[in-house]
């Protein structure tokens, strides 16, 4: 084989795919159509549970270094501040990232191809895929280069993270069902002075088009993220500036120095019929596509990435079977589903048209919102929501057993109160690993030592019992971070049991003697 994951697309799904492999040794091949990183971006937003995974490839401080923390958000009607609800550290005792951070997908493509080429792997520029076939032993590639013949390439796996117009996808035959919103989505990426220019986020709510001000790290700079009803422009003539200008200027008072880039796009909402055919996978937008309200798109690629890349590592090493890659399909599918209904109603609601619906955005809703946010359990859960921190697998094959309040499948509960050790430091390293909150058994400590997996025990805090751990329980964590197996016996049979039935086996096998 030339390679054992050929990916498809170098946006940030694909970028993170390869980052995830790489790191776990496996050999790969990325190529891409276009002949660099983006120089605009529509994606805005890091979430905070991408910010978590970051840490396992050293780039969640980088990228909140480089991003912006939001402050608050504003909701302006009728020309003027209507509400302003604070964001700061919503997540608070959530996570270490308990913020909303702004990092540009323009500037967070180049972090990741400046950290792909630091691992000495390049992105195959002005690269097509133009069809490939399948074996029993893997796949053949056909490649069209701009300046060059076709080629042929050879890999165990192909991962198609090409966007909504997927070659791959097309390739395999796999619907794409879902509609096209109205709208035409349009960003542009300012200079500019004014109230709504103070590094917070500000919504114009007077009208059913959307229009939100994203603030960047740099003074003086924001993102316009906005829909216009769709309408024949004279000549034929492309959307422009000029067109939503006035109503910047008019219901946000923004006085606009220079406009750097302007783009508009239209916005689908579907989901892939599979994400797994054979040797093939759909990543990212290839898989879904929705609105961009809540900024979970590219977050939810990234996560598709990291859902895939540690399956493939354990299959490629043989230590799983070809089976644990149906678990990727099972686990992003249903999530990519109930993503696209959600954001779907949402902006329904903000975009609706009519008399009624305009009193209600510009009037009610943002004292309504206002007061609803200043009440703690609002904050939590829409940050939560929001964050992808509720996301969870449960269902899934891959999880089993309850502890406490936390099921197989769920993200492990970040505890870090004063007196009590953060849980979440170890898993900056990527491989299964135990935790125990109490005491662990002598049966288990030798179990996991013969197996060289780690097990690492946290002295009991009530900051434990109130995150919904449970007292000596064993949680089992996968190399995603989620919760794989929660036994509250913290009994190894149930440990070795969990591995044997799924197939997967462990670095490295136990010696003579060893527990069983």
């Amino acid at each position: 084989m030339d390679t054992e994951v050929l990916i498809i697309g170098a946006g940030p799904t694909g970028l993170v795919l390869a980052l995830w492999l790489a790191r776990l040794g496996v050999r790969i091949r990325i190529v891409d159509l276009s002949p660099g990183p983006g120089t605009t971006s529509r994606a805005l937003a890091v979430q905070a549970r991408t910010l978590e995974l970051y840490r396992q490839l050293d780039l969640a401080e980088t990228v909140v270094a480089r991003g912006h923390r939001v402050p608050a958000v504003n909701l302006w009607a009728r020309g003027r501040k209507a509400a302003r609800v604070d964001f700061r550290d919503i997540g608070a005792g959530l996570t270490r990232y308990p913020f909303v951070e702004i990092f540009p997908q323009d500037e967070h493509e180049r972090l990741l191809v400046e950290r792909l080429r630091e691992a000495g792997i390049e992105v195959g520029r002005r690269t097509a895929l133009t069809g490939f076939t399948e074996d029993g032993a893997g796949i053949t590639a056909r490649l069209r280069h701009e300046d060059g013949p076709e080629e042929s390439c050879t890999a165990r796996y192909i991962a198609g993270c090409d966007g909504a117009g997927s070659d791959l996808r097309k390739a395999l035959g796999i619907g794409f069902a879902g509609g096209t919103y109205h709208d035409t989505y349009y960003v542009a990426d300012i200079e500019a002075a004014g109230p709504a220019i103070d590094g917070e986020l500000h919504v114009g709510l007077d009208r059913a088009d959307f229009l939100g001000v994203f603030p960047l790290a740099a003074s003086g700079r924001a993102r316009l993220v906005g829909t216009i009803r769709s309408a024949p422009r004279p000549g034929g003539a492309p959307l422009a500036f000029a067109d939503i200008g006035p109503r910047v200027i008019g219901e946000l008072r923004i006085a606009v120095a220079r406009v750097n880039w302007f783009s508009t796009y239209r916005v689908h909402h579907r989901v892939a019929g599979q994400f797994r055919k054979g040797r093939a996978f759909l990543l990212g937008d290839a898989a879904h596509i929705h609105s961009p309200v809540g900024g979970q798109g590219m977050n939810t690629g990234i996560l598709d990435a990291i859902n895939l890349a540690w399956k493939l590592a354990e299959v490629l090493a043989g230590r799983a079977g070809d089976g644990l890659l149906d678990s990727y399909g099972a686990e992003r599918a249903g999530f990519a589903r109930r993503l696209v209904a959600t954001t779907d109603r949402v902006f329904g609601i903000v975009t609706a048209e009519g008399r009624l619906a305009g009193l209600l955005r510009s009037r009610i809703a943002p004292r309504l919102l206002a007061g609803i946010l200043s009440l703690a359990p609002a904050r939590v859960f829409l940050f939560r929501t929001v964050a992808q921190l509720r996301m969870n697998y449960r269902g899934s094959p891959l999880s089993a057993g309850r502890a406490g309040r936390i099921a197989g499948g769920d993200r492990l509960p970040w505890v870090a109160a004063a007196g009590a050790t953060d849980n979440h430091a170890p898993l900056a390293q990527i491989g299964w690993q135990v935790h125990v909150y109490g005491r662990a058994g002598p049966e288990l400590v030798a179990w996991c030592r013969d197996r060289a997996l780690p097990l690492h025990v946290f002295p009991w805090h009530p900051a434990h019992g109130r995150a919904g751990l449970a007292r000596d329980a064993l949680y089992l964590l996968r190399p995603d971070t989620h919760v794989a197996l929660a036994d509250p016996a913290g009994d190894m049979r149930r440990l070795a049991g969990y591995f044997a039935a799924r197939g997967i086996r462990l670095r490295r096998e136990p010696g003579p003697g060893a527990a069983s």
